[in-house]
């Protein structure tokens, strides 16, 4: 397989993971009613344009696009990361910023005991980084 249907194949896998993401918490919010925190906002925020953006970049096949989306899934992992750590240490929890209304320490889902909404958050995050670094690698070798 050549390099520019390598870089289709991630940008459609990274748009994927940012739609499943994105659906994932619009699933949580409108069908279980959870009502998201403030950090719960600021990662939605980061998350939503990605699927816009790479879908766009998937059907163009435009891996320019890793400029643009690559600060927007750093950013997202990193405040993913800080949430969880608010979550799950109690150090980050006690000093944490005041979230509002939803606690940002609450867990509404709290799977084997490690994941929670967050880390599924940054999961997605983190992926969509990794494919997105494999892009910019690629896409150097094309010469795009």
């Amino acid at each position: 397989m050549d390099h520019s249907k390598k870089i289709e194949n991630l940008l459609l896998l990274a748009s994927g993971i940012a739609l499943i993401a994105t659906l994932g918490s619009l699933y949580f919010s409108e069908i279980l009613l959870y009502i998201p925190c403030e950090l719960c906002w600021y990662q939605r925020i980061f998350m939503y344009p990605l699927v816009l953006l790479l879908g766009i970049a998937a059907v163009k096949k435009d891996a320019a696009i890793v400029v643009y989306t690559l600060p927007l899934s750093v950013i997202g992992a990193a405040i993913s990361l800080y949430h969880y750590l608010v979550q799950k240490i109690s150090f980050f929890g006690e000093h944490s910023i005041s979230c509002g209304v939803v606690p940002c320490t609450g867990q509404y889902i709290n799977w084997l005991g490690f994941i929670t909404i967050p880390f599924l958050a940054l999961i997605g995050f983190t992926s969509i980084f990794i494919i997105l670094f494999m892009v910019k690698k690629l896409s150097t070798k094309v010469g795009n």
